[in-house]
């Protein structure tokens, strides 16, 4: 587990093969991906998501508040000729002037998670769609057995560990010091305890932010774990994904897509 999260050229592959066997054919029940469209991701990372577009001619722009991630994927690209190339911003989103030709869809994934004042910024990213753009979100709810995203622990017992990042945060903190991890990667995981986010939540604050709910998708097994893991995606099952707050204990990704 822990190669993935230092090998960055395997993560780009990772991306690269959800996003085109899992993520694209769910956008697809709604809108087909078709040459021409504009894309626009937000936490781009190194751009593995972004690749499955590219393939399909599609305008794609991707934008990461990280220099090296932005600076990675310039690298992944460089063997595209220029004209195919995406095009890579390396900045905070709230910095960005809305373009006048609006994106057709909005991706993220596993990113609304990490973000301080979610509301404001499901606000905020609505400038950048017309009234048919797709919004596309994926992201473990907070309360599932990884959702701290323990697993890039460099304790071999914390990084698999379930549960344990639902402890209070004094004592989460106390924890991950005791299992030895650096002062940046706990200052990194009490982070995403503040921004961890359930799907009740998350429904609450994409309603007042003027959203419509087009579909959503509970997994019992993440799509990703597939290429990760050799495990096959499983929806959760249907009674549970009914139950509010217990369903996020048991699903290891929401999909969800939206439009304004």
């Amino acid at each position: 587990m822990q190669n993935r999260h230092t090998d960055r050229q395997l993560y780009f592959n990772e991306q690269e093969i959800t996003t085109g066997k899992h993520v694209i054919p769910y956008i697809e029940k709604f809108m087909p991906v078709t040459p021409g469209m504009r894309i626009l991701e937000v936490g781009c990372g190194e751009g593995g998501n972004l690749k499955p577009f590219l393939a399909r001619e599609c305008k794609v722009t991707g934008v990461d508040i990280s220099e090296g991630k932005i600076t990675l994927a310039r690298n992944f690209f460089a063997a595209l000729p220029e004209s195919a190339r995406p095009e890579l911003i390396c900045d905070d989103i709230y910095n960005l002037t809305p373009p006048a030709e609006k994106y057709d869809l909005v991706l993220m994934r596993d990113v609304i998670e990490h973000i301080h004042d979610q509301e404001r910024f499901l606000f905020f990213i609505r400038q950048f769609m017309h009234k048919k753009t797709i919004f596309f979100l994926g992201f473990p709810p907070w309360q599932n057995p990884f959702g701290g995203h323990q697993q890039v622990c460099r304790n071999r017992l914390l990084s698999h560990l379930p549960y344990f990042h639902l402890l209070p945060a004094a004592l989460y903190k106390a924890v991950l010091k005791m299992g030895g991890e650096s002062e940046n990667s706990i200052n990194s995981l009490l982070e995403i305890k503040e921004t961890g986010l359930s799907t009740e939540h998350f429904e609450k604050i994409f309603t007042r932010a003027g959203y419509t709910r087009l579909s959503v998708s509970f997994f019992l097994i993440n799509p990703n774990y597939e290429v990760k893991f050799g495990l096959k995606p499983v929806k959760q099952c249907g009674v549970i994904s009914r139950i509010p707050h217990l369903r996020n204990y048991f699903t290891t990704s929401v999909f969800y897509l939206l439009t304004p």
